[in-house]
């Protein structure tokens, strides 16, 4: 995978911009941007879909395939960090010294012109951040925005709004969120992960550390999680609004329900709001916790923030129910660490009533893997009902021997709650094989595990029709 060099200059004037793997949802999310503002697109992707088409749309021209030619007449190219550096559109465009952009820079060039609230964290953004925007809109804010998924109620991850606000999910995985001059910066959480960039924790604390510092209005971060408060003992900010369960939480969270749609009550400013989501769990009730500190922040009406938080419903592939077959649910997850595995599982176990849970979870790169193995093994045994691993998805990452799904099967203590199968087809027929009326069967990881779903989906209608 290529490293691109964050700290080259971004241009003032990037003309006609071309994006490799135009598709994806972040990407995608940027190239809408790009048209709206008025700039002239093209991109490629290895695989036609219905982002692509929507792109087209909007004025895009949209190549499938990766071609040298595709690069034609552009000025800029945007890449992100998963591209191979023999990729034949990266190459023509260093043959004709082309400023290469990684997507945050690009995304920059575009959101340093407003007034940015960033979303930064380990687990929780893309939520949080659909949380924040659904608030604004509900308050006639008109924000920007641009998500890391779908939000479920506007049908995208991205628009170009009338407001002063831009709201961004910020992504900390390379050390990109440092590019953007953030007003209001939402810290979720700070776990030890990306690792392959970072080095160590210290240098993951760090950069959280940089990127809160360089909020010039607001920083609003948990109050719950470890690393954030190691975080926020050391910053500087002069303003800065804590949330979460703990006593002496600015937005204290209390009184969480325990089923279906989570409700919940905060205390703000000696005042108590009464919330109710329409999404399950309690990690939503603690995001919504930071969206509401976010708005409040902003200066919003604490009462009418949360009111309008209260309508968001959901991100794609955020606990997405895809269908209903023979009375087996079919949901799809991001969830790739076990903290988010945790949270996603723990939703479903509210609603699933006397159904029982079960994981197709898809282990992401061969360092995350190897090092959390044991960790995704006791998380996926202690909150699904029975679990079945995928090999892992090496994303950006060489494989590594030895490193593969059975990792982290082989760490079950009961093996009969799980099973490794490396082959879709026979993971689909199996799944759906054991599963009964009243079941949630969920696929789990931030890979390519959703595409799954439609092979589930087959081979459960093969099952009903028998």
């Amino acid at each position: 995978m290529i490293k691109p060099d964050l700290t080259l200059p971004i241009p003032a004037d990037v003309g006609a911009v071309h994006f490799v793997g135009i598709g994806g949802a972040g990407m995608s999310g940027i190239a809408r941007l790009f048209l709206a503002a008025g700039v002239t697109v093209t991109g490629s992707d290895r695989t036609d879909s219905k982002t692509a088409q929507k792109l087209r749309d909007l004025g895009a021209t949209v190549y499938i395939g990766h071609d040298a030619a595709n690069v034609g007449t552009a000025d800029t190219l945007v890449v992100t960090s998963a591209l191979w550096p023999d990729n034949p559109e990266y190459l023509r465009a260093q043959q004709q010294g082309l400023p290469v952009l990684h997507r945050s820079q690009a995304l920059a060039w575009l959101v340093n012109r407003r007034r940015l609230v960033s979303v930064a964290g380990a687990h929780g953004k893309t939520t949080s951040t659909g949380m924040i925007v659904t608030g604004l809109i509900g308050l006639e804010a008109d924000p920007s925005f641009v998500n890391g998924g779908v939000i479920s109620s506007l049908g995208t991850s991205s628009a170009w709004g009338d407001g002063e606000l831009f709201v961004l999910e910020a992504d900390e995985s390379d050390g990109s969120f440092l590019l953007y001059d953030t007003a209001v910066a939402l810290i979720t959480n700070v776990d030890p992960d990306h690792l392959d960039h970072y080095g160590s924790t210290e240098a993951v604390e760090d950069a959280f550390v940089t990127f809160a510092d360089n909020a010039s209005e607001l920083v609003v971060i948990s109050s719950d999680d470890a690393g954030a408060l190691r975080v926020g003992s050391r910053l500087s900010a002069e303003r800065v609004l804590t949330f979460g369960f703990a006593d002496g939480s600015d937005v204290r969270l209390h009184s969480v329900g325990s089923t279906g749609p989570v409700s919940f009550e905060l205390d703000y400013l000696g005042e108590r709001y009464s919330g109710q989501l329409r999404v399950p769990g309690i990690h939503n009730a603690v995001n919504a916790a930071g969206a509401f500190a976010v708005l409040v922040g902003l200066g919003f009406d604490p009462a009418q923030s949360l009111e309008a938080i209260g309508s968001f419903d959901g991100t794609g592939r955020r606990f997405e129910l895809h269908e209903t077959i023979g009375g087996v649910s079919v949901y799809d997850d991001y969830a790739h660490h076990p903290t988010e595995v945790d949270a996603a599982l723990s939703a479903a176990r509210t609603v699933v009533g006397a159904g029982r849970i079960i994981a197709v979870h898809q282990p992401h790169l061969y360092s995350r893997t190897q090092l959390l193995a044991g960790d995704f093994a006791e998380t996926l045994e202690r909150t699904a009902d029975f679990t079945v691993v995928l090999d892992v998805c090496g994303a950006r990452e060489d494989p590594v021997e030895g490193v593969t799904g059975a990792l982290v099967s082989d760490r079950f203590v009961d093996h009969d709650k799980v099973a490794f199968i490396s082959d879709w087809q026979q993971a689909a027929d199996f799944t759906a094989s054991i599963a009964r009326p009243g079941d949630f069967v969920i696929t789990l990881g931030c890979g390519d595990v959703n595409l799954l779903v439609p092979q589930l989906l087959d081979s459960l209608r093969a099952v009903e029709s028998r």
